[in-house]
């Protein structure tokens, strides 16, 4: 049997995660021109949705916070009073950890019991078979009322609230990065007519690799020759916008590469002795 659960968000995520049976409340019902669609998308999943926060946390064991990452704060503020004692708040937005400790606090603080939790891929098409990383003192307890309401993909990442949503936030670097990368790529090679050649090359120099080996070489690359990239990089972004193409991810590679090669440190072998050796330089500010 499920554990009694309540959805509070009710955006792509919650749809794709709920069943039959569940509650829901978004706030977006308190506007007149999008309470229709609210409760056409609670009538196709199968949810009860509630016309306040209140009838809806009420009796819940289990609610699954799945708002808008500018409001994952708010909402644990606004909704920990309605809360019953114990009651799992499974904090599922994409927020840094800061943000989700300040959360634990309002949260712990009316009786109920927060979990930072990190949906680490797309909700669609997996559903509740996406990976999620767990978090905080409670996590043993959220880990297993997740399973009951039909996730299968559930690991806890560490102790204390921030170590899952660290883990999420950090990735997004690369993740994120890489789109918007690639958005900046695509478009000028299309406006320059050389698509087909870019792609080419892209394809002959992007050797398989661990992450871990690609790291190292790249903190390589920048620690010996940044200077030297970052002028090369500043050609680049002239052409970008000659092209007409904004180089906003340009100009943080620039700066990047300036900064690091700007060190003087001659790399050492292995990622975590050019990690060790860039912190020790204790240059925060240009870091």
């Amino acid at each position: 049997m499920m554990t009694a659960a309540t959805f509070i968000g009710f955006g792509e995520a919650g749809r794709a995660f709920a069943w039959t049976g569940a509650r829901a409340f978004d706030r977006k019902t308190l506007d007149p021109d999008m309470r229709g669609s609210l409760i056409e998308a609670y009538k196709t999943a199968g949810v009860t949705g509630a016309n306040d926060a209140a009838t809806a946390l009420s009796g819940a064991s289990a609610v699954l916070s799945l708002v808008t990452a500018d409001q994952a704060f708010i909402a644990a503020r606004e909704y920990a009073p309605l809360l019953d004692a114990g009651a799992l708040w499974l904090d599922m937005n994409s927020v840094a950890p800061g943000t989700k400790r300040r959360a634990a606090e309002v949260i712990e603080a009316e009786g109920g019991r927060y979990v930072d939790v990190a949906v680490m891929a797309p909700v669609l098409p997996a559903r509740r078979s996406v990976p999620l990383l767990v978090a905080g003192p409670h996590a043993g307890a959220a880990s297993q009322a997740l399973m009951a309401l039909g996730f299968s993909y559930v690991s806890i990442a560490g102790p204390h609230i921030g170590d899952a949503s660290a883990i999420k936030m950090i990735r997004s670097v690369m993740v994120k990065g890489l789109e918007a990368l690639s958005a900046e790529c695509a478009l000028a090679a299309d406006r320059a007519g050389v698509s087909d050649a870019v792609l080419a090359s892209l394809d002959a120099s992007w050797k398989p690799q661990s992450w871990g080996d690609r790291f190292d070489y790249n903190l390589d690359r920048m620690m010996a020759h940044g200077l030297r990239r970052a002028a090369e990089m500043e050609e680049v972004a002239v052409t970008l916008e000659e092209l007409g193409v904004d180089p906003a991810m340009t100009r943080g590679i620039i700066t990047r590469q300036r900064d690091l090669g700007a060190l003087g440190i001659a790399p050492p072998a292995g990622l975590a002795a050019k990690l060790q050796a860039i912190n020790l330089t204790n240059t925060s500010d240009a870091v």
